[in-house]
């Protein structure tokens, strides 16, 4: 259910039972089968994966979720070193990097060297590279790198007519409850974990058949600066009090 960011709230929806009473079974850890295949079939799995997962989790090293801020920090200044981890991060192999960037591949091995000592991955033998990150592995949130990539997005990445056939561009403004807008929180970082499964899944077709996709999942209240300047501070806002202007979401 962590994989797929699937709350014991939208799992008591989906099976038809009360949340308080999905958080008794797995708290008791009273299942029957037929029951346990019902929620597995409810997240998108089956009894398959689910032996498949623990047979991993139990052979497998313990996955970060993140690095230090003194380990950003230490990526970020190095651009050489930054752009060889985000190609580990993007399971590109040592031949790729060394063929795509002005890298060496002493330079290369070097640096999956010092990935390999904060845990980010492990180098096997033949330079092979095992990513030690797990699917819901994020940078800290105004981090270093998170800031970096803020930077970027404001001036390169948003410097597109985004209609382009890989490309899409959609700002929505919407006013939510309290618990549609968690609701909604909940189903983005959903669909984050679903592409971070789907790229691994397709990290074993060769190179030149995938392409490098970046997308942004953002919600805030959010008014622009313009329409603030027409709110009225004398007279409350519909469904707002006087001193809290209408939030909206993008």
């Amino acid at each position: 259910m962590k994989a797929r960011a699937v709350t014991y709230a939208e799992l008591a929806q989906r099976i038809g039972v009360s949340e308080a009473s999905v958080k008794r079974m797995f708290s008791q850890k009273q299942f029957t089968l037929q029951r346990l295949d019902q929620i597995l079939v409810a997240i998108g799995s089956d009894f398959q994966q689910l032996a498949q997962a623990v047979q991993t989790a139990q052979a497998a090293p313990t996955l970060i979720t993140g690095l230090t801020y003194a380990q950003e920090k230490e990526i970020i200044e190095d651009t050489r070193l930054f752009v060889v981890a985000v190609s580990a991060l993007n399971l590109l192999p040592l031949e790729q990097i060394v063929a795509i960037y002005d890298i060496s591949e002493a330079q290369a091995v070097k640096y999956l060297l010092r990935l390999d000592k904060i845990g980010f991955l492990e180098l096997l033998p033949n330079n092979r590279v095992k990513l030690l990150v797990a699917r819901t592995f994020a940078w800290i949130p105004n981090g270093p790198i998170h800031t970096y990539f803020k930077q970027e997005a404001y001036g390169d990445y948003l410097n597109s007519q985004f209609d382009g056939e890989t490309e899409l561009l959609r700002l929505v403004n919407v006013m939510l409850s309290k618990k549609s807008t968690a609701a909604l929180l909940e189903r983005l970082k959903q669909v984050a974990v679903e592409f971070s499964q789907q790229h691994q899944e397709d990290a074993r077709l060769p190179g030149d058949e995938r392409l490098a996709i970046s997308f942004m999942l953002a919600a805030r209240p959010w008014m622009p600066r313009t329409f603030k300047a027409l709110l009225r501070h004398t007279a409350a806002p519909v469904g707002q009090s006087a001193s809290r202007p209408v939030s909206q979401s993008a």
